[in-house]
């Protein structure tokens, strides 16, 4: 697979860019609705993509060789469904032809979350959610 298809496999959702509380104890994951200061809160892009590793030491670049390691990727997430082998949403732009058809199908955090900017650490258990 190239690197534009690999790519192409974002459905622009932003899931995977919220911040997440892990459970020491358990290991159980919770989603937060405040998302990391490089993203753009309403419209889920990047606001510096090519440099985000660099900005944010912890963001985590997708590669077919660590999906097995990241069981915190959304459940609905193609990158994930690609590895377990499983058909992609009809909800997602690859299969519906919309680029806008993740935000219109309630499939993104756009315009649900708060920046990290704005939200003091020790707050964010206060914005778990469930996505």
């Amino acid at each position: 697979m190239s690197s534009s298809e690999w790519e192409s496999l974002c459905d622009g959702c932003g899931k995977c860019c919220v911040l997440k509380l892990e459970d020491i104890d358990s290991g159980d994951v919770y989603y937060t609705d405040v998302g990391c200061k490089l993203l753009n809160c309403e419209t889920c892009v990047c606001t510096d993509y090519s440099n985000r590793k660099q900005i944010v030491p912890d963001c985590v670049i997708l590669t077919p060789d660590n999906l097995a390691d990241l069981k915190w990727m959304p459940k609905s997430c193609a990158y994930r469904l690609i590895f377990e082998q499983q058909d992609l949403p009809e909800w997602h732009p690859l299969v519906s032809g919309d680029k806008n058809s993740t935000r219109t199908s309630g499939n993104a955090v756009a315009g649900r979350i708060y920046s990290e900017k704005d939200i003091p650490e020790s707050d964010l258990p206060n914005h778990i959610t469930e996505w």
